[in-house]
């Protein structure tokens, strides 16, 4: 299992928990020092994905790829070229899971917006299902499953 962005690992570790290896990316160095108390035999790599996948997490295959909130810090244009990297990466039956703040339309992203001002962060690209369903359907099977008013779990397999 790939994890982009496991921060301190606290969904990660469930799963190495019961023996699941462990790849996982993460910018910030005081998140892999935290993982890796809970991870000892993790693969945990310093990287910022935002320049892509390192080198060595491309010569693997994965049968789950996840990530959760930590994709909206890439801008709308670079998610769809990132899951394009991803794919290759899957098993035959593998799937990328990306939970994260999510939105069906652009214009629930809108008026969630409107109702939070105070809290929003507008320096994040939150999903918007629809337009990123556009951008790569004809290369994969994607589907969105809302989770709450503001989030959602993305899943996306080979065609």
């Amino acid at each position: 299992m790939l994890d982009i962005g496991f921060g301190t690992g606290i969904l990660t570790t469930k799963l190495y928990e019961n023996g699941h290896p462990i790849v996982g990316i993460d910018f910030s160095a005081k998140m892999i020092v935290i993982a890796s108390r809970k991870m000892p035999k993790a693969n945990l790599i310093e990287y910022d994905f935002s320049k892509g996948l390192p080198a060595s997490v491309q010569t693997n295959s994965y049968d789950f790829i996840i990530s959760t909130y930590a994709l909206h810090h890439l801008s709308d244009q670079v998610k769809g070229p990132f899951i394009q990297e991803l794919l290759p990466l899957l098993t035959e039956n593998g799937k990328i899971l990306i939970g994260d703040i999510a939105f069906q339309t652009r214009s629930q992203l809108l008026e969630c917006r409107e109702l939070n001002l105070s809290h929003w962060d507008e320096d994040e690209d939150y999903f918007v299902f629809d337009e990123l369903y556009e951008s790569i359907n004809a290369i994969c099977k994607v589907e969105f499953q809302r989770i709450s008013h503001c989030g959602g779990v993305i899943i996306i397999s080979k065609k």
